[in-house]
């Protein structure tokens, strides 16, 4: 598993590229300092996850992803940031990241959610992601005239899902993987994969990211 590691602060970059680098199956292929260099070092390397802090001088987390996602839609990413970053998380997350963690999870959820995103997962905290987009509601209805990730059109096609769809959903929406939703719902994970293609298609998303955000919002 290859893995690249992108924040400003070398302490950071230092301390997260020793712990990872110590875990069996993972090599940390390059660190970068910004969202540009992170797309050239992708670029170079082809790491299979990037772990991407979203607040940095110059080209930050949200455009870096969404430059890497845009030519290497097979690369996993997975944000790095704070619970002040509401408005940038929530941004992320409808850009197609794979997840996200607060800086100040222990490592082992590091290593954790890199082997969740690179298996197919999504790392949603979805205790914080529903209190995210509390904060992003009451900040939107504080100032309408801004526009928040929040205030997108709904999707209307909750109402189309069936009720097992609803199901594999609402299991989205705890960031789990098909052979783990499979497991849960005694279906094959070839079934699960069919299911989650309908509901995006349904729900008119790109990705299960987006669906997975979107569970979140209406299902909890």
């Amino acid at each position: 598993m290859r893995i690249l590691i992108v924040d400003d602060q070398r302490i950071l970059r230092d301390g997260l590229a020793t712990i990872i680098g110590m875990e069996p199956g993972m090599e940390v292929v390059g660190t970068a300092v910004d969202g540009r260099d992170a797309y050239s070092k992708v670029v170079e390397s082809r790491p299979d996850v990037v772990l991407m802090d979203i607040r940095m001088p110059g080209m930050d987390g949200v455009e870096g992803s969404e430059l890497i996602l845009k030519h290497f839609p097979e690369t996993k990413v997975l944000i790095l940031t704070t619970f002040d970053d509401a408005e940038l998380i929530m941004q992320v997350l409808e850009n197609g990241v794979h997840g996200y963690l607060l800086k100040d999870m222990p490592s082992e959820a590091i290593i954790s959610a890199i082997q969740t995103v690179y298996n197919g997962g999504t790392v949603l905290q979805h205790d914080i992601t529903a209190m995210l987009l509390k904060e992003l509601k009451k900040m939107s209805e504080q100032n309408p005239e801004k526009t928040y990730s929040l205030s997108h059109h709904e999707p209307e096609g909750l109402g189309l899902l069936t009720e097992r769809e609803k199901e594999v959903l609402a299991l989205l929406g705890q960031g789990l993987n098909n052979k783990e939703i499979a497991g849960l719902l005694f279906l094959t994970e070839g079934t699960v994969k069919n299911h989650v293609s309908n509901l995006i298609a349904k729900l008119g998303m790109r990705d299960r990211t987006q669906a997975a955000v979107f569970s979140v919002r209406h299902l909890l």
